[in-house]
């Protein structure tokens, strides 16, 4: 049997966070799964409650990444993306022609899964973050064959 999940409620408590609608909120879109930007999340977290201005959802997601309830990432050309998978130093591949991205679980023991060469003196490095960029599957049938 396992244990119970933690309810969003106590999750929040347990990091030392108030109990609000907009965090409870975004905690639920966030469980959905996936990457979302803020404008997703704002949109779907208006579903929810009455209203909620963008600024909310801004501070709640800091609040959320700050305590390890959530992760920024933030691939190049695309604005910060949101998820609720924390804490296991997994990885991102992100496709060229239509933005997807998908995770990566680490390949390589505990993390992190990538130790530098010569890391600088005095630096305790505890992750690793590594974006991979290529062709989903969809943008690769749909390039013209030459």
């Amino acid at each position: 049997m396992t244990p119970a999940r933690p309810s969003p409620q106590e999750l929040l408590r347990s990091r030392g966070l108030r109990v609000t609608r907009p965090r409870l909120a975004v905690l639920e879109v966030l469980d959905e799964g996936g990457h979302f930007d803020v404008d997703q999340i704002a949109n779907r977290v208006r579903a929810r409650l009455d209203s909620v201005s963008t600024q909310a959802i801004y501070d709640v997601l800091n609040a959320l990444a700050r305590v390890g309830l959530a992760r920024r990432i933030e691939p190049a050309g695309s604005p910060a993306l949101y998820e609720r998978r924390t804490g296991d130093n997994h990885h991102h591949v992100v496709c060229r022609g239509c933005g997807a991205i998908a995770d990566i679980d680490c390949v390589v023991g505990r993390a992190p899964c990538l130790e530098p060469s010569s890391p600088p003196v005095g630096f305790v490095i505890d992750e690793a973050e590594v974006t991979f960029w290529g062709l989903c599957a969809t943008c690769q049938a749909a390039e013209p064959e030459e």
